[in-house]
């Protein structure tokens, strides 16, 4: 602008223009005398790699850029991780005295899963915006959203106890924290045991008898071959998918608490397994194998759900499934008839509804439930357990029928 106006006065004879290009020539020099900034480094980094659902965490951007004047980040996200004004957040502000500015875009998980942040872009302006570097891309960021559950308490009976150590009760007498009743004193009791009231009344050393704590093995089998019912985020509806992870984890967390040895299969786009174990690792690795359920996105006929390879025969055994199809129908009752506690959860949600819509949705909707009512009740014939979801207590009543039960005398024939 300056060189057109000294050039206007010229041509013209005007040396009027010449003062009013004055100012903007020396405004311009002051600038482009100024230091050219060093290219800025930046880092995006979260608060929070494994949030739980509905949890908050945060994009940071760190940038150095001396001599900037603004420094603006903006950051794309992708599936379930969104910031609260959209699939975007964008912020701007400008460095310190050393160069440095923190820039945080607040985020939001709503759904259980692996998700990316990012690639996120930055752009850095100086020289009153005569000078300008960027947009460049910064390296995305993964995040392992947990899911969410409620907390499940339910009743610590298992139909076959196994192991030494643990918190069920064990049929067989031996060194428990389980009251069964008084008996007289023996040689190798322990006097910690003798019960002295009942030892003055009857002058007679009686003991305290318990019975043994055991652990147990419990494996939990999902099945994520159909995602019935849309998925709505922790705020919103919950699929079948959505129902089956959080009961597993719910599950997962109980018993691993009581200290019992627990396992996972996987039915899905791929069949993943973990055999039992316990303590804390087996947690964060169960958890972490949940996030990698996904439903296939392309059915060509039924998946078959693989055999469980080297399950304890007394080891209890969860189903979870929408009981969608006819093989997880078969593959329960064979697990029955091979002498497994097994207990169905059918995680099919209330209001799940067919994704295409047709003059004979309704007639083919009732059908189909209609064969699903006849195969639940011919599974419940052979004894197979099967209950809905509903979070705490759900299982209370079953397991201490299988518990029942297991502790009741057979016939051999």
């Amino acid at each position: 602008m300056a060189g057109g106006l000294a050039l206007l006065a010229v041509l013209l004879r005007r040396p009027d223009l010449l003062y009013l290009a004055a100012p903007i020539a020396l405004a311009a020099a002051v600038d482009l005398v100024r230091p050219v900034p060093s290219a800025p480094s930046a880092e995006l980094t979260l608060s929070e790699d494994v949030p739980l659902e509905g949890g908050r965490l945060q994009a940071n951007v760190r940038v150095i850029a001396r001599d900037a004047d603004v420094v603006a980040i903006a950051v794309p996200v992708s599936g379930w991780v969104q910031p609260p004004g959209g699939r975007t957040g964008v912020v701007a502000g400008r460095p310190d005295r050393s160069g440095l500015v923190a820039l945080a875009v607040p985020l939001t998980a709503r759904r259980w899963g692996r998700h990316r942040v990012g690639p996120a872009v930055v752009t850095v302006a100086a020289a009153g915006g005569l000078l300008r570097w960027g947009p460049w891309p910064l390296p995305a960021r993964t995040v392992r959203v947990l899911p969410l559950t409620d907390r499940f308490e339910g009743a610590a009976d298992v139909p076959q106890a196994r192991g030494t150590i643990g918190v069920h009760r064990s049929p067989r007498p031996g060194e428990g924290s389980e009251l069964s009743g008084i008996r007289q004193f023996a040689p190798g009791d322990r006097l910690r045991r003798i019960n002295w009231r009942v030892s003055l009344r009857a002058r007679e050393l009686h003991v305290n008898a318990t019975v043994a704590e055991r652990d147990a093995d419990v494996i939990v089998i999902l099945d994520g071959r159909y995602d019935a019912g849309a998925s709505g985020g922790i705020d919103g509806a919950a699929s079948g998918v959505d129902i089956g992870v959080r009961a597993a984890a719910a599950l997962a967390r109980f018993y691993l608490r009581l200290g019992d040895r627990v396992g996972l299969i996987t039915h899905g786009q791929r069949v993943q397994s973990l055999p039992p174990a316990g303590g804390r690792r087996q947690l964060t690795r169960l958890l972490d194998t949940l996030l990698d359920v996904r439903a296939p996105l392309v059915l060509t006929g039924e998946p078959e759900i693989v055999d469980p390879v080297g399950l304890d025969p007394r080891a209890l055994v969860i189903l979870l499934s929408p009981l969608v199809g006819r093989t997880v129908f078969d593959r329960a009752a064979a697990l029955s008839r091979l002498g497994h506690p097994i207990v169905v959860i059918d995680t099919l949600p209330e209001d799940a509804t067919p994704p295409v819509e047709s003059p004979w949705t309704d007639v083919a909707l009732r059908v189909w439930r209609l064969q699903r009512e006849t195969r639940v009740h011919r599974l419940g014939e052979l004894g197979v357990p099967i209950v809905a979801w509903r979070g705490a207590g759900s299982l209370d009543a079953v397991l201490r029928d299988l518990a029942r039960a297991g502790a009741a005398p057979r016939v051999r024939r």
